[in-house]
């Protein structure tokens, strides 16, 4: 019985392994890397080709990736209390269609729960909302923009 479950989960892993291949080649990431229960999967392309890395969890949580220094602009961002952080990765788009007025500009008025913008993750389009009302003070992403978890987009004060 292990072993039917043993080839369901391996199945699960190359649906997931599909799943990020794509996202690399729709956000021209270059690495993308998710962990559920006991699996953790590793997605990376090198010299264009991409390649798949599977590994069960160490017994100690891994440590957070080492990114680029932040530039000076973004670093504020990150900690500011008013930021809209993307909840995943993927494609920010700031209005509803191309050619359509953006969700929230720089100096416009919003409201705790209206939506700022969009994040485009595997095909779907994922709303963002205002945490909190106040005014937008500062857009920090292009139309288009691939963005990473936990990335500052909007600041609203």
């Amino acid at each position: 019985m292990s072993n039917n479950k043993d080839n369901k989960d391996h199945g699960l892993e190359a649906a997931w392994i599909r799943e990020l291949a794509g996202i690399l080649e729709e956000t021209g990431l270059t690495e993308i890397e998710i962990e559920k229960d006991t699996v953790r999967l590793r997605v990376s392309r090198q010299g264009g080709v991409a390649q798949t890395f599977a590994a069960a969890p160490a017994p100690t949580p891994a440590p957070a990736p080492v990114a680029a220094a932040p530039t000076t602009a973004a670093a504020p961002a990150m900690d500011h209390p008013g930021a809209v952080k993307s909840p995943m990765v993927g494609t920010a788009y700031l209005s509803p269609s191309p050619g359509a007025a953006p969700f929230a500009a720089e100096g416009s008025q919003v409201t705790e729960g209206q939506t700022v913008l969009i994040v485009e993750a595997m095909k779907t389009m994922n709303p963002i909302s205002a945490s909190r009302s106040g005014r937008v003070t500062k857009v920090l992403v292009t139309d288009g923009q691939p963005v990473e978890f936990d990335e500052p987009l909007i600041i609203i004060e």
